[in-house]
C-alpha cells in the first residue's frame, strides 16, 4: 500500500519540484498540494495523509502553527521544509522526522524520505501488533489469552504464553524472554500482569514476571529477599515488597 503524502509550500515551483521528486517514488501517492497553512489543516483532517512535506514559513499560518492546530488529532509524519536553517531546532522539538533545508538536492531527499518512510512502517506494525492483540482477547471473552502479537524485524508474530520464560520491564515496554530470545513488546508491566492474572505467571517484583513452570529453586537471601533460579539457570529475585507472593508462588509451583 502506497503512503499518503502532502505537499504544503506557499512557493509554486517549490511544490512542483517536490512533486517531481515524490512522483519517482513507487512508495509515495501525492494526494494533493496546499499553498497556506489553513488549507493545510483542513486538508489533513479530511485526507488523513500518512506523510506531509511541511514548509515552515507561510503567510497567515506557518508550519508551526499548522501543527498545533492538529494537536489531538492524528498526526502524520512531518518532515519540515524551509529555506532557513535556525528553526531546525524547534522543528525537531516538535517531533518532526527531518528538516529539509532549500535548496537540497536528491540525495538529501531521499536520505528525509528514506527516514519518513522507516517512522511510518513502524508506526503501521505497532497499531497492527496492537489490533492483533487485541482481536485475540475478543475471541475468547471468557478465558485468558494463551497468545501475544508482538512486532518482531517488520513482521508481526505469535507467542504462546507457555513458551515465555520470564517477563523484564523495559520503560513502557517489555521484554519477553524465550530460551536465548528476547521480544520487545509494547506493554506496560501493570497491564502486562493483568493479562496474566490467573495463569501460571505471578510478579516477583517491581521490573520481574516468572512463568512459575520454569521456576527450578528458592534461595533465600537477606532482608526477607529471595533468589528464583529458573531451570535455564537464570536468576531473578523476588522483592520484599512482594514477599507476599511467596504463599501463592509455592501453590503454584509443581
Amino acid at each position: 500500500m502506497k503512503i499518503r503524502t502532502l505537499i504544503v509550500d506557499d512557493e509554486p515551483l517549490a511544490r512542483e519540484r517536490l512533486r517531481a521528486l515524490l512522483e519517482s517514488e513507487a512508495e509515495i501517492d501525492v494526494i494533493g498540494e496546499c499553498d497556506n497553512g489553513n488549507a493545510a489543516v483542513e486538508t489533513i483532517r479530511e485526507q488523513k495523509p500518512e506523510l506531509v512535506f511541511l514548509d515552515v514559513q507561510m503567510p497567515e499560518l506557518d508550519g508551526f502553527g499548522v501543527l498545533e492546530e492538529l494537536q489531538g488529532g492524528r498526526m502524520p509524519a512531518i518532515v519540515f521544509v524551509t529555506a532557513h536553517d535556525k528553526f531546525a531546532l524547534k522543528a525537531f522539538e516538535v517531533h518532526a522526522v527531518d528538516y529539509l533545508l532549500k535548496p537540497f538536492d536528491r540525495e538529501r531527499f531521499q536520505t528525509a524520505l528514506k527516514r519518513a518512510t522507516e517512522t511510518i512502517k513502524r508506526r503501521q506494525t505497532d497499531e497492527l501488533s496492537h489490533r492483533l492483540s487485541a482481536l485475540l482477547a475478543e475471541v475468547k471473552p471468557e478465558t485468558k489469552i494463551d497468545r501475544i502479537a508482538i512486532k518482531s524485524s517488520g513482521r508481526v508474530i505469535f507467542l504462546r504464553l507457555e513458551e515465555i520464560d520470564w517477563i523484564e520491564a523495559s520503560d513502557n515496554y517489555v521484554s519477553l524472554h524465550i530460551g536465548n530470545d528476547t521480544h520487545l513488546h509494547r506493554e506496560t508491566m501493570t497491564a502486562m500482569e493483568e493479562k496474566l492474572k490467573g495463569g501460571k505467571f505471578l510478579r516477583i517484583s517491581r521490573s520481574t514476571i516468572v512463568n512459575v513452570d520454569r521456576i527450578k529453586e528458592l534461595q533465600p537471601l537477606f532482608h526477607g529477599e529471595y533468589s528464583v533460579i529458573l531451570r535455564n539457570g537464570t536468576r531473578l529475585t523476588l522483592s520484599r515488597g512482594y514477599r507476599d507472593k511467596l504463599d501463592t508462588l509455592m501453590g503454584k509451583l509443581p
